[in-house]
């Protein structure tokens, strides 16, 4: 890549606000103390893949020019389309940590004193941090114009997060019973449940 496109530069900075809103509740989370989980290498894997995707190759088109070789162009409105559609992805990135506030884990558990969170952007959709993270992936291929750097979040993100709703709802019906199986007749997993 030669010198920093403008869609390269909203992209860095909407990483960095990303990135802050992760280390703020990130913080709450250490000050908690993360559960002991072990480890599940394949989601070890598709998350390592998935920060790839997020930070290593982004940065490295940004800054090297050791991706070049997958640069592609669009025109001018996908650079806006992408822009605007990381910007909803942020918005509901912050917006599900606020909601979960204290109950908000990045493993697959249930910890001691967990609530059921059914407010805010969890009263209409049981995923929305998922959703966040499927459509700022779906933006990277728009923003940053490199077949690598563009799209590695997206082949990582999918299957992660395919293999990880399932297992997260099964956990959240054994802890919760009767009051999550509720939840989920009325709301969707990714979209909002449509009436009747």
């Amino acid at each position: 890549m030669t010198g920093m496109s403008v869609w390269t530069a909203c992209y860095l900075g909407g990483l960095g606000i990303g990135t802050l809103i992760r280390a703020a509740y990130g913080r709450g989370l250490r000050e908690r103390g993360a559960p002991d989980l072990g480890s599940d290498p394949l989601d070890t894997a598709l998350m390592a893949l998935s920060g790839l995707g997020l930070l290593a190759f982004p940065l490295l088109y940004a800054f090297t020019s050791l991706l070049s070789f997958a640069d592609y162009r669009l025109p001018d409105v996908a650079g806006i389309a992408g822009v605007v559609i990381f910007a909803a992805a942020l918005i509901l990135f912050w917006r599900s940590h606020a909601d979960l506030g204290e109950n908000w884990s990045p493993f697959v558990t249930v910890a001691g004193g967990q609530r059921l969170v059914t407010g805010g952007v969890y009263r209409r959709i049981r995923h929305p941090m998922y959703l966040a993270h499927l459509l700022w992936a779906l933006a990277l291929p728009l923003i940053l114009w490199n077949g690598v750097a563009g799209w590695t979040m997206l082949v990582a993100v999918v299957p992660l997060v395919l293999r990880r709703m399932p297992r997260e709802e099964a956990m959240m019906l054994d802890h919760f019973g009767e009051d999550y199986r509720a939840y989920m007749a009325r709301t969707g997993r990714l979209v909002p449940r449509l009436p009747g």
